[in-house]
């Protein structure tokens, strides 16, 4: 019995760090070619690292995309914020001060998580033109915190239901108002929650690309559309788009190292009754 759970074991371990390994291999790839002077980069040579750390692709891709790194940053921390709070707000309302047809508003709200954003693409461009918001960072904020703005609704309605009622009413007995207690009750409980909401908004709204390519102009490009053309042409040193995607990935990357086990946490504490 012991050596068949310990042979179970081993095999689903192998199992494991061969998927693991086959899912490193973009990313290998990726450094190892960021990290070739031009003259090394070549079909034979690709799975081969570098004989020398060469560190000038990292320098080129950082003054190509330094400009879109700006805009994005200032993109996705606002648009995150704001959808974050208006989201909180909305699952606030929804979980403790229902409304006739509360429910109904609700789901129509959520059911904006279904609409592929491609197709609202065109009314969006005349939206945001008809509102002078065309062409700058301002209307992709816009765009994103709008679109947003169901998965954090849901998300927060979803944990707030796990508040017990007898804490919102007491407070209610006590006089707290609507924003008070939200202020003093709701808010102070809400961490895993906003955490929750702003990873995965802030990885929504960075990674973003086709409303960043048609709804901006050139000075407001985020970077995922700077690095789309970093990497065009058929004379590109392959080094340099790959030090770009390793620059635009660090972000998301550092957001994951840093809030993934807070991530997975708030996950769970919305996801149980009890």
């Amino acid at each position: 019995m012991f050596s068949r759970i310990s042979f179970n074991r081993i095999a689903l371990y192998i199992v494991l760090i061969f998927i693991s390994l086959v899912y490193f291999i973009p990313v290998y790839m990726t450094v190892i070619t960021a990290l070739k002077p031009p003259a090394e980069i070549s079909f034979l040579q690709a799975w081969l690292p570098p004989r020398i750390l060469y560190w000038e692709g990292f320098r080129v891709a950082y003054r190509s995309l330094k400009q879109g790194l700006v805009n994005s940053l200032f993109l996705t921390i606002v648009g995150t914020i704001i959808s974050v709070v208006l989201g909180s707000l909305n699952g606030y309302v929804f979980s403790k001060w229902k409304f006739r047809g509360s429910e109904i508003a609700f789901i129509l709200m959520v059911f904006g998580m279904f609409i592929p954003y491609q197709i609202i693409l065109i009314p969006l461009f005349q939206t945001l033109r008809a509102m002078h918001l065309y062409g700058g960072v301002p209307g992709l904020i816009f765009a994103h915190v709008v679109y947003g703005l169901p998965i954090t609704t849901l998300i927060f309605r979803n944990f707030y239901d796990q508040i017990p009622r007898a804490l919102t009413e007491s407070a209610q007995t006590d006089g707290a108002s609507f924003f008070n207690l939200y202020r003093w009750v709701i808010l102070p409980l809400s961490i895993p929650g906003f955490i929750v909401a702003s990873v995965w908004q802030f990885t929504q709204i960075w990674n973003e690309f086709l409303w960043g390519v048609t709804l901006t102009k050139t000075v407001s490009h985020p970077i995922t559309v700077d690095l789309a053309w970093l990497a065009g042409g058929q004379a590109t040193e392959w080094n340099q788009p790959m030090a770009g995607a390793i620059l635009t990935s660090l972000p998301v990357l550092l957001v994951f190292i840093f809030l993934g086990r807070y991530f997975i946490r708030g996950l769970l504490a919305g996801s149980v009754k009890g």
